[in-house]
């Protein structure tokens, strides 16, 4: 057989490869007959040139005297294995449509969002196999949050499944100033399936309504089908009349199953998304310190916060769950060094003297932790101290910007990033809302929520500093918190005196100790200094003779 002919045949084969190999097929057997000497030359040069490109399927060849050189297999990918098992139907329809043609004129956002999954979705695809769910819902984490953990909504929803608090609760998921169980990646997904298991149920067996029932809600989608069907209509999700969202968030669900399904079809090469665990749950028995967690580990505390996400502070919570989720690569080495460490080096302790007329909540903000933790390391049965006694209070090995990930953190990166306008410092007075202030700096309180990490309906407490960026004109005429009708805040300058300390300052003008060291950019471990300049905003109608 001709040279050429043979070369022919082999750039079939090769096209063939990669087709399989969309397909998630792991292996081919080559029968090649009728074929000359010339033609197995040919073939050994393409195998040879193919295993230079590293392709991801082994060849094997049972013709005698052909051999075929054997490259190594490529990792199985998630998506092959969800392209296999999709069960949803499908509909082609003017709402699917529009979905899909955004995400074909986004590839960058696709993948963005399947490299961001590769740390999660194999073990939410695991958790979809082992209760039999359809596998389409490992996709919803790109339709919520981008596969983003940290992800928050104006609607008060965070984590992969943007769960809100009130849902988050009802299935289980804790929620403190240590930790929020929404941004945990395997208490949020077993909340989130479990909750998804409710609603099919809940909807007759119906996964297209249930689907759409945990975007707007059980109630919404149970009252539209009960209008359809007292109107002989049908139940189905594409006959209900639902919420602009809702109607909208099952077709962005199936477009993106459609392009996962053949991405060639559209022109997209999407990312593989490699099928094998990613992460450890390991058991820490106790209270510990991420940073000290990164260094056992061999890792930096981004990369903790990164698998343990539901941790918004520098340590785990000191009442549970007392477990951290590692990098699968650097779990034993952890485990190990771990084993090695007493429990009560876990933490750093640092020994404090009550002063007169301090409180336990004053202590807890000064060291940034929890009233409760500080009972529960001394063996408090309530909040009464003494002056002269010592508190053990656990705190971070580091500075608290090393921990880059803690909410403190994050709402740091938040407020100090550049936007268009002006940046107006706010400090929320007696009576304010989202409502009053947005309407002040003319903005929508949408936007002042996100500004500051927050949502519209979160409570705004007195004293809080909020970041807005607004137009110059409005600033130049309402820059002073005293020109806003009935906000008694007010701005004051105090010099330090001798015997001062920000625990006296706080307590005389009834302001906090961390909105002392905030406003004035201070090292709260360091002595003030007589003659030091201090900023305090403080509410006038708090104060006392």
């Amino acid at each position: 057989m001709p040279i050429a002919m043979c070369q022919s045949r082999h750039r079939s084969i090769s096209r063939l490869l990669q087709r399989n190999a969309a397909l998630g097929v792991t292996g081919v057997t080559f029968f090649l007959l009728a074929c000359g000497p010339a033609c197995a030359d040919a073939a050994r040069l393409t195998s040879l040139a193919a295993a230079d490109a590293n392709p991801a399927l082994v060849l094997y060849s049972p013709v005698h005297g052909l051999n075929l050189p054997s490259t190594p297999a490529g990792p199985p990918d998630t998506l092959a294995k969800l392209r296999r098992n999709f069960n949803l139907t499908y509909d082609d329809n003017h709402r699917t449509a529009a979905e899909l043609r955004w995400f074909t004129q986004h590839p960058d956002y696709l993948n963005r969002v399947f490299t961001r999954a590769q740390r999660y979705l194999p073990y939410i695809v695991a958790e979809l196999e082992r209760r039999d769910m359809p596998l389409e819902i490992a996709l919803l984490p790109i339709v919520e949050s981008a596969y983003d953990p940290f992800a928050y909504s104006h609607g008060r929803a965070a984590g992969l499944w943007q769960m809100i608090p009130g849902t988050a609760k009802r299935f289980g998921i804790k929620q403190n100033w240590w930790y929020d169980g929404r941004r945990d990646v395997v208490d949020s997904t077993r909340a989130a399936l479990d909750y998804l298991e409710y609603l099919h149920g809940l909807n007759k067996g119906d996964w297209l309504n249930a689907i759409a029932s945990y975007n707007s809600g059980e109630g919404n989608v149970l009252r539209a089908a009960r209008r359809n069907r007292n109107a002989n209509k049908p139940t189905d999700f594409w006959h209900l009349k639902l919420p602009k969202e809702t109607s909208m968030y099952v077709p962005k669900l199936l477009a993106l199953v459609e392009i996962v399904n053949d991405p060639a079809k559209y022109n997209l090469t999407l990312p593989v998304v490699v099928d094998e665990p990613q992460f450890v749950v390991t058991d820490i028995g106790g209270q510990l310190d991420l940073a000290l967690a990164a260094e056992l580990a061999g890792i930096d505390v981004d990369t903790v916060y990164q698998y343990n996400p539901g941790y918004n502070r520098w340590s785990t919570d000191p009442a549970g769950p007392h477990n951290l989720v590692m990098p699968i690569d650097v779990a034993e080495q952890f485990v190990k060094a771990l084993d090695a460490v007493p429990a009560a080096e876990r933490v750093r302790w640092q020994r404090h003297k009550v002063k007169d007329d301090e409180a336990i909540s004053q202590i807890a903000e000064q060291y940034h932790t929890t009233v409760a933790s500080i009972r529960a390391a001394n063996n408090l049965r309530g909040n009464t101290i003494r002056a002269g006694h010592y508190l053990m209070i656990p705190v971070a090995t580091k500075p608290l910007s090393a921990y880059s990930k803690s909410a403190d953190a994050r709402l740091a990166r938040t407020q100090n990033r550049k936007r268009s306008g002006s940046k107006v410092e706010h400090i929320v007075a007696r009576g304010e809302s989202f409502w009053t202030i947005s309407r002040r700096y003319n903005v929508t309180t949408r936007q002042v929520a996100a500004w500051n990490n927050m949502a519209p309906g979160d409570t705004l407490p007195v004293g809080r500093k909020l970041i807005v960026w607004t137009n110059s004109a409005v600033v130049a005429t309402r820059t002073s918190p005293t020109q806003a009708l009935g906000n008694t805040t007010r701005k004051l300058r105090y010099t330090v005196r001798n015997g001062d300390s920000l625990y006296l300052i706080a307590s005389r003008f009834r302001v906090s100790i961390g909105d002392l060291v905030r406003w004035n950019k201070i090292d709260r471990n360091k002595y003030l200094q007589p003659g030091q300049k201090l900023t305090m905003y403080v509410d006038v109608t708090a104060q006392s003779s």
